[in-house]
Parts: structure tokens; sequence; C-alpha cells
């Protein structure tokens, strides 16, 4: 009885963690804007949003480390993974590009040499 009591509940557990929503940044960052501009408490916006206050607090505090990083003059960003993969992509491309022009170049300067 007491297995399946443990099995019930990682089963919940496991469904939670796959139904737990996504926040994007622009979510994140609405969120604690709204809290910092203190028209309600945190609790309630917390509850309002379907968040626990604890990742309100990780979200703000992120947001104010960005914020502080900004404006001392680090502008240095991790990126993204989609900007990732297309640099990766471009920077095969451009590898490409590189090697037919290179065998082109030594094409024309053998017919050159050939002819002259």
């Amino acid at each position: 009885m007491n297995a399946k009591k443990q099995s019930a509940e990682s089963k919940v557990k496991e469904i939670r963690r796959h139904t737990r929503k996504n926040y994007s940044s622009e979510e994140k960052i609405r969120i604690v804007i709204e809290g910092l501009r203190g028209e309600s408490s945190i609790a309630e916006l917390c509850r309002k949003e379907g968040i626990n206050s604890n990742l309100y607090y990780k979200w703000s505090k992120e947001f104010l480390e960005a914020g502080k990083s900004r404006l001392a003059g680090d502008t240095k960003r991790e990126a993204t993974s989609d900007e990732v993969h297309d640099l990766k992509n471009e920077n095969v491309d451009l590898k490409q590009l590189v090697a037919e022009l290179s065998l082109e170049n030594r094409m024309l300067k053998k017919n050159q040499n050939g002819i002259g």
C-alpha cells in the first residue's frame, strides 16, 4: 500500500513537471515590473500569476542584477541557442564559399599558366 502511495506521488510530481508553464522573458519582466510598482502585494501578484513567491524573487534578483551589469557598462551577454545555431550555419556557408572561390582561383591560375 505504501508503494502505491509513493508511486502515485511520484506520478503527480512527474505530471506537474511536464505541465509546468514556461514563462518567456517578456512575461517575467512584466511580472517583476508589476511587483516593483507595488500596486498590490507580492503574495497577491504571485497568486494572480500562479507562481511561487520564491520564483518571483529569483526573477526579480536576476532582473536587477542584469540591469546593474548593463548600467555598469557590461555589454557582454550570452548568445541564445538560436543565435548560436544561425552563426554555425553561416560559418558553414562561408567556409563552403571560401572553398569554392579557392578552387576557382586555382583553376584560373592553372589555365592562365597553361595558356601563357
